[in-house]
């Protein structure tokens, strides 16, 4: 009988928790919007993103083997598409391994707003779209601004990056808006990831977001570049699509066996 009084009891901190944040989140779709529209305190907000983000960066030095764009191995590639995973990309912006210009591309959503002026703070220029789920036969207008805008910076000699995967859909799985954009441009898709020896990862969140931390160790790996043909037809990009997920999955896992590797 203790067991049976005593489990309720147990479970009702984590109920009154629900509860509370059933609560806040009407409250917080209500401030949100006033919240982004404040000059004042979206600008608040992108400063201590930005000095978080390079306070990371200072306290979490690069081991030796960390992938560098102005290594001999990575010469003759650039200008690429670096395509990362969505949850693993947060801190690239202050650790991106290249002197090239590098240009962003953004969800368009209200949210992604303060996430674009972050990128900007560190010297990236934005584009603002969503192309995890383009494709050759369907591409919505926003998207298909974005690809152009893309192609037209690779072939200016500038880098692109762009998620792989599909917002709050299959994480870990990439989409072919990626593979479209390498196809019309030419130029290599360049699988990359970062990792940091101290970290949170939110495991409820549905790409475990990881939130990167400080005094610790990074790594930034880099997989063998990806080519997509011109004439590339559906089954063709859909190869390129598997081999693209397989290739990112694998420097996700290098980058962290790097960095967790003891010393």
């Amino acid at each position: 009988m203790e067991e049976q009084v005593a489990k309720p009891q147990a479970d009702q901190p984590a109920a009154e928790r629900k509860r509370s944040n059933s609560a806040l989140k009407p409250l917080w779709k209500k401030v949100r919007e006033p919240l982004a529209q404040s000059r004042f305190v979206k600008g608040l907000i992108v400063s201590l993103f930005t000095l978080a983000m390079r306070f990371i960066r200072l306290t979490n030095p690069r081991l030796a083997q960390s992938a560098r764009f102005s290594d001999k191995e990575y010469e003759g590639i650039e200008p690429g598409i670096i395509a990362l995973w969505h949850g693993q990309h947060i801190l690239m912006p202050a650790f991106y391994p290249s002197k090239r210009g590098l240009v962003a591309m953004v969800s368009r959503s209200a949210d992604a707003e303060i996430n674009a002026e972050v990128i900007e703070r560190f010297g990236i220029e934005t584009v603002r779209g969503s192309g995890g789920r383009a494709d050759a036969r369907h591409v919505d207008k926003g998207g298909a601004k974005a690809l152009i805008g893309l192609k037209k910076s690779l072939m200016a000699g500038k880098n692109v990056c762009m998620i792989a995967d599909i917002p709050h859909g299959t994480p870990r799985d990439a989409g072919l808006g990626v593979i479209l954009l390498a196809k019309l441009s030419g130029r290599p898709i360049i699988p990359a990831a970062l990792a940091t020896s101290r970290r949170k990862v939110l495991e409820k969140s549905w790409d475990k977001t990881t939130i990167n931390l400080p005094f610790g160790r990074s790594a930034i790996a880099a997989g063998e570049p990806i080519f997509v043909a011109s004439n590339a037809d559906e089954a063709e990009m859909e190869r390129k699509r598997v081999e693209l997920t397989d290739a990112l999955n694998a420097v996700t896992a290098k980058a962290y066996h790097m960095v967790d590797a003891p010393r």
